[in-house]
């Protein structure tokens, strides 16, 4: 795991870390992954067709270079964003200690988002299976969505205690 003590305060302790789980977060977003397999298909068949039109008429038609940035396109939808989500993944870190919620992420350069516990103001679970979940956290105006935890139940636990004392001592808005 991650050493957090650059970012926490002397007298801070840490309660809680986890990372998501790796085939989770890389196929996370596998139905635009699906539509651009689909997109794949269709701009190289374009891509083709424009090409031998190219052949037959001996001329660069446009009709040959227009399909590039669609080809293009599919190929990030397709296969480019499970291989960025899979070296992301790498980089990725949440943890919960007695003042904050940190989460280290980023692909070229990581980035740290702290968010003081006292700001919760709402959170949600969405499973995605029997050990397996996304949390949903909010905090003032802040959103933030902790992807694939794995055993989720625990930390949804411990924020449930802390966002019921801030909306107990009015610190936000009770949500509908």
């Amino acid at each position: 795991m991650l050493d957090w003590s650059n970012y926490t305060q002397a007298d801070e302790t840490l309660i809680w870390q986890g990372r998501p789980a790796p085939r989770c977060f890389t196929f996370r977003r596998w139905r635009r992954a699906l539509f651009g397999i689909l997109l794949l298909i269709v701009s190289c068949w374009w891509q083709y067709a424009g090409y031998k039109l190219m052949e037959q008429q001996g001329t660069a038609l446009v009709w040959s270079f227009v399909p590039l940035p669609f080809v293009a396109l599919s190929l990030h939808l397709s296969i480019g964003q499970l291989l960025l989500a899979r070296v992301e993944w790498e980089r990725v870190f949440y943890a919960m200690t007695s003042r904050q919620i940190l989460v280290q992420c980023g692909i070229r350069r990581t980035k740290i988002i702290a968010i003081p516990l006292n700001t919760l103001c709402y959170q949600c679970l969405y499973p995605l299976g029997e050990h397996l979940g996304n949390l949903y956290i909010e905090a003032d105006k802040r959103r933030l969505m902790l992807c694939c935890i794995e055993h989720p139940h625990e930390l949804y636990g411990r924020l449930r205690v802390i966002i019921d004392k801030n909306i107990t001592a009015e610190n936000c808005e009770i949500r509908h």
